[in-house]
């Protein structure tokens, strides 16, 4: 028989543990390093363990609307604030209905909770109306001059829509007194441009065949000048009514901010797109101009109803040529248009990253399809959710400790093993979570902790698999060394099969629950992917050392992986060398 070749590897063999401890190590260092680094040394904690806010929504629906507070709709505002403050990275934020008419939303305490909190109840009703007359925010005033003698003209920055010019400046006359209201007639009498190409106009009457009571044309008109001449956008009051109540397919009158302090009024005409339109939005940087702006990707049916709106301002004079991008009431952008534009668009404006950002959330994820009155807003303390953690690590200790003594009392030098092992996943556990806290928004509330202790159960399982493979190759007959080697494969199949079927199990878990019950699978998964890891370059390459040591290679009574204690069968070697020697003589070489 042919010697064997050195340096061969036993059937399931690992012959360098060493870098499998090295990786691990690194691994450990530098997540460490990264945690401490960061700034954040400890998980991020949900409502129930760290307080937060908790906001109380009314629904309200529109004069002549009150079916709409149905539980379709109120199911539908629960989606869009659950992704909004998520969206923000406020993870475990609890929105769910309480009776017909209100919804409650439970924020944790965070960086992000103030933004949150601004954005829960916002409507997000974005309309894309005609600007027909636009000056300065204040109501009629005598008219001033400047050096010339001349009116004066408030500089407005011209919002950027997508394929126009930015960055130029045009002035607004500020029409005061009857001057005011001659042009308020003729920019209503003038035709408005609208998709289907025809003039719409609230100074055309309507042909009916029998009369109403409603206001005829003129009385309409006279009444919308009135309510622009007198709109002061200066008043808070006036600047959130000014636009309320006004349906789509109606002209309105509406503020916007032109710069912090200074606002415009604006005439505006029968909404030609409707958020709804809005496919996907977000706010990003505009290397070019150096400017925070929302970038809008429309759907095939808006792309067809902004082809049609733009070409027809393209034509038009200013103000004339300008949309107003309006939310809420209030007019965020107010772009001119030089071309035809269709599938996207952009509002530009006095953004910063935070308000571009807010803004694009707000429209990615929809408008909500009632109002919202905010009923109160409270701070939850953590007291309750501090003592059930309390109780709770209490109650994981005493089963770590329980699984301790079981250990040790059964495996004795192989118990110390499956501690370090332990720790080992306990601490890449913590500081894992601490950094997916400002990574991805994690935060840690009770039935997280209560995954993190199931765990504990997954973990021991792997390693009393392992350690009863080996006892078993002992049993055969076989040194430990080679029994180490030679349980590992099968060990191995056993540990990924049941931890896949944990994984899996927290996986649908995740997918198919929502609020905490997504803490617990989140957690369960994590650390089974952790166990995983902690077994194949942890434990097996220690077991691999310590095989090689006196007190567990010679099996010493208190290794766990004493012989006699096992009921070892005769060693291997001596039996095949009693039958070698009963046939007769042996080739030292095949020997």
């Amino acid at each position: 028989m042919a010697a064997p070749k050195k340096g061969r590897r036993p059937a399931g063999g690992q012959s360098r543990p060493g870098r499998a401890l090295a990786l691990i190590l690194i691994a450990m260092v530098a997540l460490t390093g990264g945690m401490f680094w960061s700034g954040h040394t400890t998980p991020r904690l949900g409502i129930d363990l760290a307080g937060g806010t908790s906001i109380t929504l009314k629904a309200k629906a529109e004069p002549g609307q009150e079916s709409a507070v149905n539980e379709t709709n109120m199911n539908t505002a629960v989606g869009i604030i659950e992704r909004r403050v998520n969206g923000l990275g406020v993870s475990e934020a609890e929105v769910q209905t309480q009776g017909k008419e209100n919804i409650i939303v439970n924020i944790p305490r965070g960086t992000n909770e103030k933004q949150a909190r601004e954005q829960v109840g916002t409507t997000a009703q974005l309309y894309f109306r005609p600007v027909l007359a636009v000056t300065n925010g204040g109501p009629a005033v005598a008219p001033s001059a400047d050096s010339s003698g001349s009116p004066s003209a408030t500089p407005k920055p011209s919002s950027s829509a997508s394929g126009s010019t930015a960055g130029e400046k045009t002035a607004t006359p500020t029409a005061t007194g009857s001057t005011q209201g001659r042009a308020l007639t003729e920019a209503l009498k003038a035709p408005s441009p609208t998709p289907t190409g025809k003039p719409s106009s609230t100074a055309t009457p309507k042909a009916t065949g029998t009369p109403t009571a409603t206001p005829t044309p003129d009385a309409a008109t006279a009444a919308l000048e009135k309510k622009y001449t007198s709109l002061n956008c200066l008043d808070p009051k006036q600047r959130s009514a000014a636009g309320q109540g006004v349906k789509p397919s109606e002209p309105t009158v509406a503020c916007g901010e032109d710069a912090p302090g200074v606002w415009s009024k604006y005439l505006l005409g029968p909404a030609e797109v409707e958020g709804r339109d809005v496919d996907d939005a977000k706010g990003q940087l505009d290397q070019q101009r150096g400017m925070w702006i929302v970038t809008m990707d429309f759907t095939d049916a808006g792309s067809k109803k902004f082809q049609a709106i733009t070409g027809k301002l393209s034509s038009q004079a200013d103000p004339q040529n300008r949309f107003a991008i309006v939310l809420d009431g209030e007019v965020v952008s107010a772009p001119s248009v030089r071309q035809t534009l269709s599938a996207s668009a952009e509002i530009s404006g006095n953004f910063n990253q935070q308000s571009a950002q807010d803004l694009g959330n707000i429209l990615s994820y929809g408008a909500l399809p009632l109002t919202f009155e905010t009923q109160s807003v409270d701070t939850v303390t953590a007291a309750l959710g501090g003592d059930q953690l309390e109780a709770g690590l209490i109650a994981g200790a005493i089963g770590l400790g329980l699984v301790i003594i079981y250990l040790v009392a059964y495996y004795r030098g192989l118990s110390l093993i499956a501690i370090l092992s332990l720790g080992v996943s306990a601490l890449l556990t913590y500081v894992i979570m601490a950094l997916l806290g400002p990574a991805i928004g994690f935060a840690l509330n009770l039935p997280a902790v209560c995954g993190a202790i199931v765990a504990i159960g997954i973990t021991a399982d792997s390693f009393i698999v392992y350690f009863e493979r080996i006892r078993d190759e002992l049993r055969e007959g076989r040194t430990l060394r080679p029994a180490v080697e030679r349980a590992w494969p099968r060990a191995r199949r056993t540990i990924l099969v049941s931890d896949f079927v944990s994984f899996l199990a927290a996986a649908v878990l995740f997918i198919v629950t929502v609020g905490k019950v997504q803490g617990f699978a989140f957690t369960l998964g994590l650390t089974t992917l952790l166990d995983v890891v902690v077994v194949f370059l942890f434990t097996k390459p220690v077991m691999t050392l310590l095989a090689r040591t006196k007190f567990f290679g010679e099996g010493h009574a208190w290794s766990g992986l004493d012989p006699k204690r096992l009921g070892a069968k005769p060693p291997l070697r001596s039996s095949r060398r009693a039958h070698a020697s009963a046939a007769g003589p042996v080739d030292p070489k095949e020997a």
